[in-house]
């Protein structure tokens, strides 16, 4: 009896262990097919800055991993033509955004800014904004280097798929960077704001004359403007570069495809109704411009700009991750369900040195969200509430309150 307990302990451990030695190249192969991450590292075409000037390019057909792929990352930051990254206060990065075109065959290498209009094709996000504001899959400004843009397995952002690419069209993808020399400056931070009386602009960059109320903005710190020096200061032209390191993974049945959606606190929008129902008409303003609390007579002892916006949802999902854009003076920023309910919050990092990615003052990274799988679950046609704070002790101009999430439609 013993002996024949033996033989069966014997066997059923032998069972046992050619399942376990059987299962795992399996497993192990499904897990190196969906994680086998592929870098590549690229830098735009070259950014001339001289003291106090500004660069607003948009760089077309810019080196990207190309194929049916997932990506997976995108991080970003200024260098010199030594490699080393260069910081906030000598070039302040205002913002690089990375932008989707569809490109008929033969003109992919040309300025898509001099393209006829039935020559490409926006490929935006899926975010509600009107077309041509925050068209980005990716994008941030002086919070690049600490702020982290991984998006966690088995989730990616599809691109380079054969059926979603119109016929006769190539996909290509741009880069937009917008850099301010602030070397010499007379007030850096005004600079960086884009106080249009530091730039000695009263007209926008197509001939319209500003608003009297327009205190500083985009539409002053336009490509070729230049902020006031101070006197007597001379410094050198640098060439600078934007280097990007991007991660993907080849396309495949195991990477759960997500949506990319920015939101903007200072969207003016209303719902519209037509034959197919209710829709939303948005007007995303971008920028807005926070006002002292000295000045407007509400002083208080926290003195808080705070702004929000309700927005109805087109779509519906699992939100997988979440994170602001603001500059210097945010305090944070957060969404929210319709009953209350936290989606995400995200606060700035402030440096406190003076090298490259801890510059004192100035914000160097922004908290970002990655739920637990399932937990944060948006409906389609839910109102959703951002809510975008910042300093009010002194006066901010051309401030922003952006919120990207990425949302799967369905769980992995």
């Amino acid at each position: 009896m013993l002996r024949e307990m033996k033989t069966f302990n014997l066997g059923w451990l032998l069972f046992v262990a050619i399942l376990l030695i059987s299962a795992l190249p399996f497993s192990q192969a499904s897990r190196s097919k969906q994680h086998k991450v592929r870098t590549g590292v690229f830098r735009s075409p070259q950014i001339v800055l001289g003291p106090g000037s500004v660069a607003n390019k948009l760089f077309s057909n810019i080196d990207f991993p190309r194929g049916h792929i997932a990506l997976k990352s995108f991080d970003a930051e200024i260098i010199d033509e030594s490699g080393n990254p260069v910081p906030l206060y000598d070039t302040y990065l205002h913002h690089w955004l990375v932008l989707k075109f569809y490109v008929r065959k033969g003109l992919e290498n040309q300025d898509i800014s001099k393209l006829n209009s039935s020559d490409y094709i926006s490929g935006r996000n899926s975010g509600i904004c009107q077309d041509g504001a925050l068209d980005q899959f990716f994008g941030l400004g002086s919070e690049t280097r600490r702020t982290k843009t991984h998006i966690p397995d088995p989730y990616g952002i599809e691109i380079g798929s054969p059926t979603k690419i119109p016929s006769g069209f190539v996909e290509t993808w741009g880069l937009n960077v917008h850099a301010i020399d602030t070397r010499g400056v007379e007030d850096r931070m005004g600079c960086t704001e884009c106080r249009c009386n530091l730039y000695n602009v009263t007209k926008e960059e197509n001939g319209t004359p500003l608003s009297p109320n327009y205190d500083g903005g985009l539409l002053c710190c336009y490509d070729g403007t230049k902020c006031r020096l101070k006197d007597g200061f001379i410094g050198i032209e640098r060439t600078l570069y934007l280097q990007y390191t991007v991660k993907w993974v080849d396309m495949n049945s195991l990477i759960v495809p997500v949506n990319v959606y920015i939101f903007d606190v200072s969207d003016i929008w209303k719902r519209s109704r037509n034959s197919t129902g209710i829709n939303s008409e948005h007007n995303c303003q971008v920028e807005y411009q926070v006002e002292s609390c000295r000045a407007t007579g509400s002083e208080n002892d926290k003195c808080i700009d705070a702004e929000s916006v309700s927005l109805d949802m087109p779509f519906g999902g699992y939100l997988v991750y979440g994170g602001a854009h603001q500059h210097a003076g945010g305090t944070g920023s957060a969404l929210y369900g319709k009953d209350g309910r936290s989606l995400c919050s995200s606060i700035p990092i402030y440096g406190t040195g003076e090298e490259a990615g801890n510059e004192n003052g100035y914000i160097v990274g922004m908290s970002t969200c990655y739920p637990k799988p399932g937990t944060k679950k948006i409906s389609k046609g839910e109102t959703l509430i951002l809510e975008s704070n910042y300093s009010s002790i002194k006066q901010h101009t051309g401030v922003m309150g952006l919120f990207y999430i990425l949302v799967a439609e369905t769980l992995a």
